[in-house]
């Protein structure tokens, strides 16, 4: 009698200079996920640059890695950019309708200027970013459907608006329920999805969705 291997699904928020894998990389000086998490046979679902902070989703389903990344689907995935320079009405705006980055257009994407409120208590970054004293920073939020490479740095760097510090909050499963989100985990903390969580992710798995392109 064979029994169904049970799915194992985690959720990460990874620091800035670990990459999205657990093999380090030949002479690269960025660091790995087998540091941070000591669980055998998950993969991140969808991937965060090294410089890149926030939540990963891993899990031991290949079917639930393909169906999080497939751009059919159009997971709305909500950054939080710190940026260089003071951000304009027509900036947002551009970012919003779209911009062309590699000779291509990003798709319509929702765009709000974040207040010092909102990120202060965010932890800091390890190390600091750097900071020219001439030069204001500030926070955008910024939610988009498509998971090209380096995108939201390009996106913003497109409107005149480098990106210097960047952090995936959430991630929704588009089932009208809250997205899944790093709240509670500081950098490096992991935790399993909850049964709730295990029960939408099994259902997204199974369950025909809608495309979400165009």
């Amino acid at each position: 009698m064979t029994h169904k291997k049970n799915t194992t699904t985690l959720l990460l928020n990874k620091p800035y200079g670990f990459l999205s894998q657990f093999t380090l990389e030949p002479k690269s000086r960025w660091r790995c996920l087998a540091e941070l998490i000591p669980v055998a046979g998950v993969y991140a679902a969808g991937r965060l640059d090294a410089d890149s902070e926030g939540l990963l989703l891993l899990t031991s389903n290949g079917r639930l890695q393909q169906r999080l990344t497939d751009p059919r689907f159009g997971h709305w995935r909500r950054y939080w950019a710190q940026v260089e320079g003071a951000v304009t009405p027509h900036q947002l705006e551009q970012l919003a309708q779209g911009v062309n980055i590699q000779g291509k257009a990003t798709r319509p994407a929702r765009v709000n200027l974040l207040n010092e409120a909102k990120v202060s208590n965010l932890a800091e970054r390890d190390p600091p970013i750097r900071v020219r004293q001439n030069i204001p920073t500030s926070w955008l939020e910024l939610m988009i459907r498509e998971g090209r490479n380096r995108q939201v740095r390009r996106m913003t760097a497109a409107v005149g608006l480098p990106t210097l510090r960047l952090i995936r909050q959430q991630i929704d499963l588009m089932d009208g329920k809250p997205p899944l989100s790093i709240e509670h985990l500081t950098p490096g903390q992991w935790r399993e999805v909850s049964s709730e969580e295990a029960q939408r992710l099994k259902a997204l798995v199974v369950k025909p969705a809608t495309d979400q392109r165009g």
